[in-house]
């Protein structure tokens, strides 16, 4: 099983170790948050709007992994 690339700290600091939320989650927070904002009662369940944010987030960091730096 492969690891799930999370895209590493959503608010990184340099000089120390950061903890808590991965841009992942932080991508997906972002996501449902226009999801639910949007109240088209589109999943008929909460897991499966949480499944589809994390989608999102997964094609956004994919494609943020494609750009050139």
């Amino acid at each position: 099983m492969s690891k799930i690339n999370d895209g590493g700290p959503a608010f990184p600091h340099s000089g120390y170790e950061q903890y808590g939320m991965s841009l992942r989650d932080y991508f997906a927070a972002k996501a449902m948050a226009a999801f639910i904002a949007k109240d088209d009662n589109a999943f008929d369940s909460a897991s499966k709007a949480a499944e589809w944010a994390y989608e999102q987030s997964d094609a956004m960091i994919k494609e943020r992994d494609r750009q050139p730096t």
